[in-house]
């Protein structure tokens, strides 16, 4: 949504399948996308998951995250892994292949552009 057209209305969310990048668990995310552009190149919104284990490939795209509630451990290919938590930033750059631990629950906002 842009801000020319912004009005105080709820954004639904969506539960987002993943079935094929589950690794662990039996995690249920949802999506509320905030803004997409037109030719879907650019997009924003805020993303949930409950717990479990799964991969989050970055291909052909970047990703800002700002984690809002909750906490993960991301794992990448190379071994190295970080915890990120509520008040954290960070950017996923193309070809990242993170693979997500969500103990309990994880909430963020979300930028995301084509790469």
């Amino acid at each position: 949504m842009q801000f020319i057209n912004y009005a105080e209305q709820s954004i639904e969310p969506f539960v987002k399948e993943l079935e094929q990048d589950i690794i662990e668990g039996d995690p249920k995310q949802k999506v509320w996308s905030h803004f997409v552009s037109a030719d879907e190149s650019f997009k924003s919104g805020m993303w949930e998951s409950t717990a479990g284990v799964f991969r989050g490939p970055m291909i052909n795209q970047i990703e800002f995250c700002h984690i809002l509630e909750g906490e993960a451990r991301i794992e990448t290919a190379d071994g190295k892994s970080r915890v990120v938590k509520a008040g954290d930033a960070f950017v996923m750059d193309k070809g990242l292949e993170p693979v997500w631990h969500v103990e309990k629950f994880v909430r963020k906002h979300y930028v995301i552009a084509s790469a």
